[in-house]
């Protein structure tokens, strides 16, 4: 929060370590986050420290509410205010969700969610939060920091690289990671025909989308094609097979032969990003 936008004077508030909030902050508490929660206010107000227009959002409702009084309402101010009121509300709902996931995760994961690590990470996901366009990547945010929390041990590199991957890839990107984690071993076609239905030429603008896909995700080491492995974790090369009849036709972007599984970061990610995590995980 704007450290501009801050009363001087603070109120104490009841939590386990005493935090000092101001009057703004308070207000700001209190309407995103339900009582029985106080628990987890340092939680709640890393979430709301990292968005900006929250202080600005409590300054001009007390500015409107004086104004109404005087009979003399701004109108812009108004309508500002309305817009944001709305994502103050969705604000409020994916707090209240990861408070309700972290009450059925119990008191062993209260030192996790107090240290100075976690906090990081929530002011950053409810940065890039705030910032998402889609309801499905906020969703994915919400689920990775509650995930993030819930995990005892958690991987918080890999977390932070996961924030990473949800700023940078498309809904189309995550429905392709989705096909490959509900059957391992799949192949492009497959992939194509579950996502849209319909094989398009290989010379389409589809085909070219589905090429930067795939290559997107190789790329970024989310999946790979299918490989054996030896006991020692090794990567085999793979058997040349033999010269069938020569073509001299590419291979199609929706190829039928190379299957396709998630890599152990991508594995990772469904697991943070795209499942609710249950307790008995760690």
């Amino acid at each position: 929060m704007d450290n501009e936008s801050l009363d001087s004077e603070s109120l104490p508030l009841e939590t386990s370590e005493s935090i000092i909030i101001s009057k703004e902050e308070q207000a700001a508490l209190e309407a995103v986050s339900a009582a029985e929660w106080k628990k987890y206010t340092r939680v709640a107000m890393a979430a709301l420290s990292s968005i900006p227009w929250v202080g600005s959002l409590i300054g001009a409702a007390a500015t409107l509410s004086s104004e109404n009084e005087q009979g003399n309402v701004n109108k812009i101010t108004f309508i500002w205010i309305k817009e944001h009121e709305k994502k103050l509300k969705e604000l409020s709902n994916t707090l209240n969700i990861i408070f309700e996931r972290f009450e059925i995760f119990g008191d062993r994961i209260n030192n996790r969610i107090e240290s100075e690590e976690y906090m990081s990470l929530v002011r950053g996901t409810f940065k890039r939060w705030d910032n998402s366009e889609t309801i499905e990547k906020k969703e994915m945010l919400r689920k990775l920091i509650t995930n993030a929390g819930g995990i005892s041990i958690a991987q918080d590199d890999w977390v932070r690289m996961f924030l990473d991957w949800i700023e940078q890839y498309h809904e189309l990107h995550f429905r392709v990671i989705g096909e490959i984690h509900k059957k391992s071993g799949i192949t492009r076609r497959e992939i194509w025909m579950n996502i849209k239905g319909e094989i398009p030429t290989d010379s389409s603008a589809e085909a070219d989308l589905f090429k930067l896909l795939i290559d997107d995700l190789t790329r970024g080491r989310v999946i790979r094609q299918k490989r054996d492995i030896n006991i020692q974790g090794q990567f085999l090369k793979k058997t040349p097979q033999p010269k069938g009849i020569s073509t001299n036709v590419m291979e199609s972007p929706f190829d039928t032969q190379d299957p396709y599984v998630l890599t152990e970061l991508g594995s990772g990610f469904v697991q943070y990003v795209m499942n609710e995590l249950t307790p008995q995980i760690e």
